[in-house]
């Protein structure tokens, strides 16, 4: 199957409300311009740099995504272009991203990610968190960013019944806070290997790689 196929029919099976993010890490430029031809204008990169070189290169009404776990320090290389940043888990990596976009007279959207995975994954906020956060002065003084929804990753298992139970215990999360945050529209979870099971418990967005430019070297 092509880049151009899969793209097609993975679209074809989404419902209106969903959002497709083409995770293109480590791929050649020219299987994001097999993608692009093929109508796909959203892309999500793991690696700072790689999506720098990518941006310059390929055309400009991409919407760049950055889906990797992002340092601080980093932040300032892409906020001149990158249109939502996802993952995002820590009120020091809002301020800075805060920072970088009042110098580049932008307002960055951003995911907050929460853990929601029994694995001993470091990355995320729990609903605690999560709360303490988007209460706090410190937050409510960022002006330069936009909180748009929440993203969280599943456990890595072929049991479905508790992948579900972990998108399930997200999307009432999310439900939680978008009654008190209009912002709030997008519910990012679901991967190439179980989208299906994201979409059915209330993803709004997916990240797929492999499905669509087949499995890294």
């Amino acid at each position: 199957m092509s880049i151009k196929n899969n793209l097609l029919e993975i679209k074809s099976s989404l419902p209106e409300n969903v959002t497709l993010v083409a995770v293109s890490k480590t791929k050649p430029v020219s299987d994001l311009l097999e993608a692009y031809e093929a109508g796909q204008r959203i892309f999500g990169e793991n690696y700072v740099q790689e999506l720098v070189e990518k941006h310059e290169q390929l055309p400009q009404d991409i919407q760049w995504h950055f889906i990797g776990h992002l340092q601080s320090k980093k932040a300032k290389l892409i906020a001149p272009f990158v249109d939502l940043i996802h993952g995002v888990d820590s009120l020091k990596l809002l301020e800075e991203i805060n920072k970088q976009a009042l110098k580049n007279e932008r307002i960055i959207e951003c995911l907050l990610q929460i853990h929601i995975a029994e694995e001993d994954t470091k990355f995320g906020l729990d609903e605690t968190e999560l709360n303490d956060l988007l209460n706090s002065e410190k937050f409510k003084n960022l002006k330069n960013i936009k909180i748009k929804g929440l993203m969280g990753m599943a456990t890595f298992t072929e049991n479905q019944n508790q992948i579900k139970k972990e998108f399930l215990h997200l999307k009432s999360i999310f439900e939680k806070i978008s009654i008190l945050n209009s912002n709030f529209s997008i519910l990012s979870m679901g991967m190439s290997g179980d989208y299906q099971l994201a979409i059915d418990s209330g993803s709004t967005m997916i990240r797929i790689g492999s499905s669509i430019f087949g499995g890294r070297k």
